[in-house]
């Protein structure tokens, strides 16, 4: 079976795994505090330029959300995200377990508008029984988004002009970040998250390292206590160099930018067979995700040889699946796909 069903089926890239060999039996403190965390965090803040940022590493995406959105909301408020967003769709519900409502808004294409956070918060601070409902106090997004869709850097500006305007804080989760930021027609780069928002991450787990997710706080207000919150939601890793070796791999020499291009490259190989064949989209997207419509008994034959994500009944004989890329993804197995894809279709 060939996986194209998500972009963390493999292990580690092979310079992460030499370093950690490298450095097994060195001894380091624990909990972050060692000097590989800590030159992984000053190459973080190079490359974000913004020296001061605080940079911390956690272990997953969904215990990076709930520890982010736990740190800055108080009890009475909520975080606004799109109905697809992975904080609403996949995560057990970890948001409302920690005590913060989701407060949804409708996407078509994954994304929120500036016009629909300013909505939103007007209609609350409008209604005279304000105090009776969730206050909206984080605006939540994904770059890319859990459709492979990108903010352009005017949408991100919209976004984040209205949420300093109310006093939202602007959070954008970047489980996949590499993949956007290396994506065709992409404008924004890791200076602009760090200007624009007020907390983002860089996803590890997705790109390249065994585990791990690097947190950038660039709002002081959220930088006080966040060591307590980490280690309240378990996140902090007592052999915490392990994450820092994997991120100073990943941002030196540029490896993360390279293997986040090499998989947006063999994703575009496999949407430009299907254009090809004419086959349409769920949405369009320029990153590791393909979201193709096809007829069910072309999906029944590939399954006998692929695994890939289903993701939405479009009528009675068609589904949109999805086709995901990675940083490990092989060549030839794009090529085996592509040529049973011109053969089916």
């Amino acid at each position: 079976m060939i996986y194209f069903n998500c972009d963390y089926n493999e292990g580690a890239h092979e310079k992460i795994m030499e370093r950690l060999l490298q450095t097994n039996m060195e001894q380091t403190a624990g909990y972050g505090c060692d000097e590989y965390c800590e030159k992984a965090g000053k190459l973080i803040l190079e490359k974000c330029r913004r020296a001061d940022a605080a940079v911390h590493f956690l272990v997953g995406g969904t215990q990076t959300n709930a520890t982010v959105i736990a740190a800055a909301l108080r009890t009475h408020q909520g975080v606004l995200a799109a109905q697809t967003a992975h904080i609403n769709a996949h995560e057990t519900g970890a948001i409302e377990a920690c005590g913060h409502k989701v407060l949804v808004l409708p996407s078509e294409n994954g994304k929120l508008t500036a016009e629909q956070v300013e909505a939103s918060y007007q209609a609350h601070i409008a209604d005279d029984s304000f105090e009776h409902i969730v206050q909206p106090k984080m605006v939540y997004i994904s770059q890319p988004t859990e459709l492979g869709t990108l903010y352009t850097l005017k949408e991100l500006t919209a976004i984040s002009a209205v949420c300093r305007k109310y006093g939202l804080f602007l959070f954008v989760d970047g489980a996949r970040l590499g993949y956007g930021l290396t994506a065709e027609g992409n404008d924004v780069t890791l200076p602009d998250l760090a200007e624009l928002s007020d907390v983002f991450y860089i996803g590890g787990t997705k790109v390249g390292a065994l585990f791990g997710e690097a947190v950038v706080i660039t709002n002081p207000a959220l930088q006080q206590d966040f060591r307590y919150v980490i280690k309240q939601h378990g996140g902090m890793l007592a052999k915490g160099r392990l994450l820092g070796i994997q991120f100073m791999t990943l941002f030196e020499n540029d490896l993360y930018t390279e293997i986040s291009r090499h998989a947006n490259v063999l994703a575009e190989q496999i949407r430009e067979v299907l254009s090809q064949k004419q086959v349409p989209f769920l949405v369009k997207s320029h990153t590791n995700q393909i979201f193709p419509i096809l007829p069910d008994d072309v999906l029944a034959k590939l399954q006998e040889k692929y695994c890939y994500t289903w993701q939405e009944r479009i009528d009675e004989k068609h589904s949109a699946v999805r086709f995901c890329t990675s940083w490990a993804t092989k060549k030839a197995a794009v090529d085996e796909l592509c040529g049973d894809l011109q053969e089916l279709l």
